[in-house]
């Protein structure tokens, strides 16, 4: 399915959130998530499917000094 990530169009096998987020290679506990407009809460990552055309935001927390 065909979908956005961060502004780019990508053809993915996911088929939620959260597998997104792992076949992306990203840490799942420092990830923000934005589905069509709307935060998609961590504990719902799993639970929400994707679909084509849906648009998502990506934000990765970085820690240092």
């Amino acid at each position: 399915m065909r979908i956005q990530v961060n502004g780019d169009t990508r053809e993915v096998s996911a088929r939620t959130i959260l597998e997104l987020v792992e076949a992306l290679g990203l840490d799942v506990r420092k990830v923000a998530v934005e589905r069509n407009l709307e935060i998609v809460p961590r504990s719902l990552h799993a639970k929400t499917a994707l679909a084509e055309g849906d648009r998502i935001e990506l934000v990765q927390f970085v820690g240092g000094g």
